[in-house]
């Protein structure tokens, strides 16, 4: 089922809390925008919340003659969406699984939902490095182009466990396309000054210390807070924020460096 898939992103991080699912979905969402046909995959099955995230709770996912069938966030079809979050009865419905369930649950999202044909497939994963990463890089080794894109936030607490996520990705073979420091600050809607309410610089001291590229600090933003639950993208409604030109930079890098082959 990812044979038409030419390029996969994970959105990955060793701590909990940082905003990958906004960072996954907001960059789903610029993708579609810049033109390309997406995939969002959400393994994140005790917390899933791509579906409310882009509006799109109570959708069901439908069985078709080769596999699931995502659900699609517009007519045209360019963002297709899975997520256990199509399959529970209720979003308060808790998922209460071992290790081996969960690991045939995200096999069954690699393996049998018919994505057709994406450039890209954007896969939002939970914090840790367990049996949903590994499980994750059993079943992408087929895909020629794969890559990580790590969020972190300015705390230290964050980066020490960003660091041990490097480390997995070293040693699971998974280039790194680059780190994102997500809450990097507030900024005001009124007049964009940006304070930091937490230390500052921690996401770019790590990638420097790593040796791998820094993608962008993106600041919390109430205008961009708002989206949530409209599955709107930053980009169209506030083509002027900080938030945009990060997420705009990140995807002219990824279809830059995807054009010439290179997945780092």
């Amino acid at each position: 089922m990812l044979e038409g898939v030419k390029r996969v992103i994970l959105v990955l991080s060793g701590k909990g809390g940082v905003g990958k699912s906004t960072v996954s979905t907001q960059l789903a969402l610029t993708l579609k925008e810049k033109g390309y046909k997406v995939g969002l995959l959400d393994i994140d099955l005790c917390g899933p919340s791509v579906p409310y995230l882009l509006n799109l709770e109570n959708q069901s996912v439908h069985q078709g003659p080769h596999g699931w069938i995502p659900v699609y966030l517009d007519k045209e079809q360019r963002l297709g969406v899975m997520s256990i979050g199509f399959l529970l009865n209720s979003r308060n419905d808790a998922v209460v699984w071992r290790g081996p369930k969960k690991t045939s649950m995200i096999k069954q999202f690699l393996e049998d939902v018919c994505w057709q044909d994406l450039d890209f497939l954007v896969i939002d994963t939970p914090p840790g490095t367990s049996d949903e990463h590994i499980t994750v890089m059993e079943n992408l080794r087929q895909v020629p182009q794969c890559s990580a894109v790590l969020v972190t936030t300015p705390q230290q607490v964050a980066i020490e466990d960003v660091r041990k996520e490097i480390t997995f990705c070293n040693k699971t073979g998974i280039p790194i396309f680059g780190i994102v420091e997500n809450m990097s600050g507030y900024e005001c809607p009124n007049c964009s000054e940006c304070t930091n309410i937490f230390s500052s610089g921690g996401g770019q001291s790590l990638a420097e210390y790593a040796k791998i590229p820094y993608l962008g600090s993106i600041p919390i933003d109430p205008r961009v807070g708002s989206l949530a639950g409209e599955g709107k993208a930053a980009i169209k409604e506030l083509p002027e924020s900080k938030t945009s030109k990060v997420f705009t930079d990140l995807v002219t890098q990824l279809t830059e460096s995807s054009k010439n082959g290179d997945m780092k």
